[in-house]
């Protein structure tokens, strides 16, 4: 073995490991202090491309729970509202009833009919007055849900109505010209309430449909947030037992390339001896 002083290939190479043993230990610390396998685009560049894209698909579903969530909060409202209409229309019932009957006096109708007036009064103003995040509920336009994983999208419509006394509700019941005072005109009154208790009672169920078709679609949308995000999980995360068992390797790697390299160094000092 020839002596040289020129170069020391031992400690180069004793260095180099050193070097290469010091940036996995960088990169496992960094690992065990974020709990992510892949902390840069340099650790894992097609994974990193795969678990932002999921992030993607997760922000957009979360998103989309909100807007169905909030869907179905505007057609309580809508119900809520019509439950309370046909509290009214079977008031107007009993008033019509009652002045159809023979035995009551043109007196008792006339207030009987300002009864039925207020009723319908009230009935316009629900529908004129209820509002959902300042816009109102019965409005002629379509309700739209809009849902979404990012790549993908879809819609849910629903078509609230219109409800006041003049265009009716879904059929175009209209109680503009009923009155009750003869009996006659009661009689004809409460065939129109009746229909526009079915008619309300038939919004209600389309709403009440839409309400759980939202609510369905938002089960299905936590199911995917919830797959999604485990998938991200495998790709991102980092496995806790393998870097921590790491984490002891590199250190002692560490320990002994130090050693080592303080070896080569030493046994450099050894051509000195020659010259003595």
């Amino acid at each position: 073995m020839s002596l040289s002083i020129l170069n020391n290939i031992s400690s180069l190479q004793a260095e180099n490991a050193l070097n290469t043993t010091q940036m996995n230990l960088n990169n496992t610390l960094q690992q065990l202090s974020t709990g992510q396998r892949i902390n840069s685009g340099a650790d894992d560049p097609a994974g990193l491309a795969i678990a932002n894209g999921l992030q993607a698909n997760v922000t957009a579903l979360t998103q989309s729970v909100q807007n169905a969530s909030d869907g179905v909060g505007y057609l309580q409202v809508a119900d809520g509202a019509l439950s309370q209409i046909t509290t009214l229309l079977n008031q107007a019932v009993s008033v019509a009833t009652e002045a159809a009957s023979g035995t009551v006096s043109s007196s008792q109708r006339t207030s009987l009919d300002n009864e039925f007036q207020s009723i319908k009064t009230e009935i316009t103003t629900i529908g004129q007055t209820t509002t959902y995040n300042g816009a109102a509920v019965f409005g002629a336009g379509t309700l739209t849900i809009f849902m979404s994983d990012s790549s993908s999208a879809g819609t849910a419509s629903v078509t609230v109505g219109v409800v006041t006394v003049d265009a009716g509700h879904l059929n175009g019941v209209s109680l503009t010209a009923d009155a009750l005072t003869t009996a006659a005109a009661a009689t004809s009154a409460l065939t129109d309430i009746n229909s526009a208790i079915a008619d309300v009672a038939a919004l209600r169920g389309t709403l009440g449909a839409s309400s759980n078709q939202l609510q369905a679609a938002t089960n299905v949308m936590n199911n995917q947030i919830s797959n999604v995000q485990n998938a991200e999980s495998g790709i991102m995360d980092a496995d806790i037992g393998k870097t921590t068992a790491n984490l002891s390797k590199y250190t002692i790697l560490q320990q002994t390339g130090i050693a080592a390299l303080q070896q080569s160094n030493q046994m450099q000092q050894g051509v000195l001896k020659l010259l003595q």
